[in-house]
């Protein structure tokens, strides 16, 4: 038996999983959680098989809680369910060590077919999330093009700093801060701040510490 964890802030969404599942001669659903923390406990306790994880929650994201779930279930499959697919978003929750990666207009089919996949040790990915893999993988981002300004930027933003603290730390004007972030955005392939940390520091851009 495939016993399954849903990890969704929304009730509504839970629920609807829970529904989708429902009947599966193979399949049941274990327990449920709304938050990272929250996670964690219940898969340290039911020890599932397969975890469908949100990516955005409070308290925590979802690739912090792959990360926590995986440290206290290693036999568990963690699959990603979500509306967002940027290639950040991707790279950071297959390295945390999602097994998976569904966006939340997959069909029930789809839903069905990816856990069990998972449950027997197989990589999940929704069609569209695997082209952009590969072409991640075909054309790198120039990550390592990023200026020494640039960089100087990321740090501060790593520190918590905020854009018109950098321009009083680096002698520039906000709207400057600005124009570093954007470009340092579109040659990390992100869209955030934090994403654009977190990417420079998985690239070994920025001191993790």
């Amino acid at each position: 038996m495939i016993t399954v964890l849903l990890v969704d802030d929304h009730p509504v969404v839970r629920s609807g999983l829970h529904g989708m599942l429902t009947g599966e001669p193979d399949i049941t659903v274990v327990g449920e959680a709304a938050s990272a923390d929250e996670a964690v406990s219940a898969a340290r306790a039911l020890t599932p098989t397969v975890v469908l994880m949100d990516l955005r929650m409070p308290g925590g994201d979802g690739v912090t809680a792959t990360a926590g779930v995986l440290a206290a279930v290693p036999a568990a499959r963690v699959v990603v369910l979500t509306t967002y697919e940027s290639d950040a978003d991707i790279l950071r929750a297959v390295e945390a060590g999602a097994a998976g990666y569904l966006l939340k207009d997959a069909s029930r089919t789809d839903l069905v077919a990816a856990i069990r996949a998972a449950a027997r040790g197989e990589t999940v990915l929704a069609p569209s999330v695997a082209t952009r893999l590969v072409d991640r993988m075909r054309h790198p981002r120039p990550a390592d093009s990023l200026t020494p300004r640039e960089l100087e930027v990321l740090s501060l933003v790593a520190a918590g700093r905020s854009n018109a603290e950098i321009g009083q730390a680096l002698y520039i004007s906000e709207a400057t801060v600005k124009t570093h972030l954007l470009r340092s955005f579109a040659k990390l392939g992100v869209s955030d701040r934090t994403a654009a940390v977190t990417t420079a520091i998985a690239a070994g851009l920025l001191d993790p510490s």
